[in-house]
């Protein structure tokens, strides 16, 4: 039996394994500019401190309504305009679901996103909390991608020498640092990458016990 090149599937979620749907009619339904939620909430003075958890999710929300208030006309528009986006749910991608419990059958599993408080919270109520072996949610660790201590992390906690981990991102960036750190690393761009790249994975190892 031909053994199993990597020992671990690390996988970023947002842009992956779930996609965000446009805010365009929110922002048009709130008297608000296209684009004006994106401009303000991932500004990177405002994303940065709720991605590396120096403040909550709450906390951050609160401060883009704030952000908002001139653009609405009143603060409680602007907060209510950020409480419907808030609202709004990522579309899952049921074949990369699939494709990772494949994997997940052969290898241990992580999901590493740059993410706020609510990331564990949001994964439960879309059935996605049982999906991998552990969340790496930059928010808890103070650290986010592509800095290589969040890869090197990673790897520690799913037991893996980093060349024995494959990462998988839509971001190119943070492709390039996982590959730096001795990852091998897919830059997502469509299910048929993803579908080649695991099928290794899986057909080389079928016996493989989990960890």
């Amino acid at each position: 039996m031909i053994s199993r090149p990597y020992d671990a599937v690390l996988c970023d979620i947002d842009g992956v394994l779930r996609h965000w749907p446009s805010a365009d009619d929110l922002e048009r339904s709130h008297g608000l500019p296209e684009g004006a939620l994106a401009a303000a909430a991932f500004a990177p003075s405002r994303l940065h401190p709720a991605i590396t958890g120096e403040i909550t999710d709450e906390q951050w929300r609160s401060a883009v309504a704030e952000d908002l208030a001139e653009i609405c006309g009143s603060s409680d528009r602007a907060h209510a305009a950020v409480t419907a986006w808030s609202d709004l749910m990522p579309r899952v991608d049921h074949e990369v679901v699939s494709l990772l419990t494949q994997a997940r059958a052969v290898a241990t599993v992580a999901l590493v996103s740059n993410a706020t408080t609510r990331l564990e919270r949001d994964l439960a109520r879309q059935g996605l909390d049982d999906l991998a072996d552990t969340v790496v949610n930059t928010a808890r660790i103070g650290l986010i991608k592509p800095d290589p201590r969040v890869y090197q992390l990673a790897a520690e906690r799913v037991g893996a020498p980093v060349h024995r981990c494959l990462f998988i991102d839509d971001t190119a960036a943070n492709v390039t640092a996982a590959r730096d750190v001795g990852m091998t690393a897919l830059h997502y761009r469509q299910i048929e990458d993803l579908r080649a790249t695991l099928a290794v994975l899986v057909s080389a190892a079928p016996d493989a016990q989990h960890r």
